[in-house]
């Protein structure tokens, strides 16, 4: 059963900071209530709230307990902005400079001709504006990324099981992301399917899969994790010092990247030819890990101790 009454930080009608995956975004509570957990629906207890999200369709509200809220105030916004500001550091790794390097050899011959000091900072300063409009009017390209639908069962089931029920992905994982992508360049250098030979030729792929490893390397601590994941993340730092998480962790987590490369290279100022193909390597990818998803994910996630959960709370 859910109660109205309790101890509710938030109320109906207010404007909130909400966690959706690792980024915050403005959102409305539509109700309140104190859960009590003898609802088999809503059986974890406390204060939970209906959101919407501003500028999101209605098809996004949801439940969501109070540790992914948070007031709406100077603090919070420094947050969000500070968590966006990561995300965008990301997303100008190596994978998007690859990819935009290859959208044509004119393309490339006029950047060579260009001042690098003067063109970076004209990027640096784009991307700096970028930041500071609300996510709904930054201008940038319109990107689709097509998740098939049994990959974004598993991104559910996954947010869930670690949010809701308090589970771990097991580390390491068997395959690791690095592996994975390795198995991917084998696949497709090895394919007889040469419809779209010409922009995916092998050095390409070679190029995407690189920078996307240290894509992931450096996005995974600043914007990959959930809250609770991240003293595991800690944890596994001190045990394999120096070793990238691209070697420790697997498609659970790549995956959660894909989900944020809209937003992140619509905060960019890459021109549509570089995004096409971008977009292309990065869907076959994902195609792939639909194919074999029975294989790159794992069936049973780990319980947390009563340690973890103690010291998790600090994290």
């Amino acid at each position: 059963m859910a109660e109205k009454n309790g101890s509710l930080l938030f109320k109906a009608n207010e404007r909130i900071l909400c966690f959706h995956g690792p980024l915050l975004y403005e959102a409305k509570v539509i109700k309140a209530e104190m859960w009590d957990g003898s609802d088999p629906e809503a059986p974890d207890p406390g204060p939970h709230y209906f959101v919407h999200y501003k500028g999101w369709k209605q098809t996004w509200d949801e439940w969501v307990d109070e540790s992914r809220a948070l007031k709406f105030n100077e603090e919070n916004l420094a947050k969000q902005k500070a968590l966006r500001q990561a995300a965008l550091q990301a997303s100008k790794k190596k994978t998007i400079i690859l990819a935009s390097k290859h959208t044509s050899k004119a393309d490339s011959e006029n950047e060579s001709q260009q001042q690098p000091r003067s063109r970076k900072r004209a990027r640096e300063s784009s991307v700096e504006k970028s930041l500071d409009r609300e996510e709904g009017s930054a201008k940038g390209p319109d990107v689709k990324m097509p998740i098939p639908n049994a990959l974004k069962s598993q991104l559910v089931d996954d947010w869930e099981r670690i949010t809701k029920d308090k589970l771990l992905v097991p580390l390491p994982r068997k395959p690791t992301v690095a592996e994975m992508l390795a198995e991917y360049q084998d696949f497709r250098h090895n394919s007889k399917d040469k419809r779209k030979a010409g922009k995916r030729d092998d050095e390409i792929v070679d190029e995407i899969i690189d920078g996307l490893k240290v894509y992931f390397d450096k996005a995974l601590g600043n914007i990959l994790l959930y809250r609770f994941e991240r003293y595991q993340f800690k944890q596994i730092c001190e045990q394999y010092p120096g070793k990238p998480p691209s070697e420790i962790y697997g498609c659970e987590h790549l995956l959660r990247l894909f989900v944020q490369m809209p937003n992140l290279i619509a905060h960019t100022n890459m021109d549509e030819d570089a995004v096409q193909l971008l977009r292309e390597h990065l869907s076959d990818i994902l195609k792939y890990m639909h194919r074999f998803m029975k294989n790159l994910f794992a069936e049973e996630y780990e319980n947390a101790s009563p340690a973890y959960m103690a010291l998790s709370k600090g994290i």
